[in-house]
């Protein structure tokens, strides 16, 4: 039925047939346009084109959602593990470099000694490596050029190493403690670590840090806030502990919602840590106004996030 539609519409010429008599065709366009018709047309469009050209792969890039499924992505961020997650927005290179100063002179007293380390030195130094597994991993994927980003991945891995063999007071995490802690001072003095990690697969941040070492740094930061919060007066002194404190928190609060963290994949979970994130972001941006009310209120939403989380998943 479709053949003869077919044949039916291209009439004598469908099944090859010559036309009969001379075929007629359309006349073709002159060498060079008249006046009128030159005078229609611009030389060049670009000459008189204004703003930027429209981004036409951009436009067909799907769109981002937050873990609520809002329609929209978090501040200034893409979803994590996208490429194009930008730590920029919620964590500085100050803070990461302050923090990293910070535990290294807590690791110092924590591995002086065999003795001082399995004497409760290990716990000190589990948690200090983990931080500093994390601030590396934040800045080997950070979206602007932070110091130490060149090693940043290497140093994420071997400091996360240690953390795990932190873990109990051996003779063999002592000895890696050591060895990392002079790592970290080369690193301070622009070398390169001199440890080689052993990576054969891709990293995912649960391979940072495990979670409770990172709930104790959370615990601190959301009491160093709360004290800088604790009068206006205090807070007009404390503005920039508030602000690194805050920073963070919502690092950590990004990190611990990561593949493949437990409870990461618990909607109730991720919802809890983005919340957290997010108001930590708003303490943030409140000390930096030096608007005491919105970063008091904001930190109430901190400590009422982490509240909720210690309830459902301690």
């Amino acid at each position: 039925m479709v053949a003869i539609l077919a044949l039916s519409v291209m009439g004598p010429f469908a099944a090859g047939a010559k036309p009969k008599g001379p075929v007629r065709r359309a006349t073709p366009p002159p060498a060079a346009w008249d006046k009128a018709a030159s005078a229609t047309f611009y030389d060049n469009a670009f000459d008189v084109l204004t703003g930027p050209r429209p981004d036409f792969a951009g436009a067909a890039r799907p769109a981002t959602t937050d873990s609520a499924g809002t329609g929209q992505a978090p501040t200034g961020m893409a979803p994590a593990g996208s490429g194009g997650f930008k730590w920029s927005s919620i964590v500085s290179e100050d803070t990461l470099v302050d923090e990293i100063k910070t535990q290294q002179e807590r690791l110092a007293p924590a591995a002086e000694s065999s003795s001082t380390f399995k004497g409760g030195g290990y716990d000190q130094a589990r948690r200090s490596f983990s931080m500093l597994a994390v601030a590396f991993g934040v800045i080997a994927s950070h979206d602007q050029d932070v110091r130490w980003k060149k090693h940043a991945a290497t140093a994420r891995d071997l400091f996360a190493r240690a953390g795990f063999n932190c873990k109990t007071a051996t003779d063999q995490g002592f000895n890696e403690s050591k060895l990392r802690i002079e790592d970290l001072a080369l690193m301070m003095n622009g070398s390169e670590p001199t440890g080689k990690p052993e990576r054969d697969e891709d990293f995912v941040w649960s391979q940072a840090a495990a979670r409770p070492a990172l709930m104790a740094r959370l615990e601190e930061a959301e009491k160093a806030v709360a004290a800088g919060l604790s009068s206006s007066g205090e807070f007009g002194k404390s503005q920039a502990i508030v602000s690194h404190e805050a920073e963070i928190v919502a690092a950590l609060g990004e990190v611990i919602g990561q593949p493949d963290f437990e409870f990461h994949d618990d909607e109730s979970y991720l919802e809890l840590s983005r919340g957290m994130r997010d108001a930590a972001i708003r303490v943030r941006d409140a000390a930096m106004k030096k608007d005491y009310a919105a970063a008091r209120a904001a930190a109430g939403e901190i400590s009422k996030a982490c509240s909720s989380c210690h309830e459902s998943y301690r």
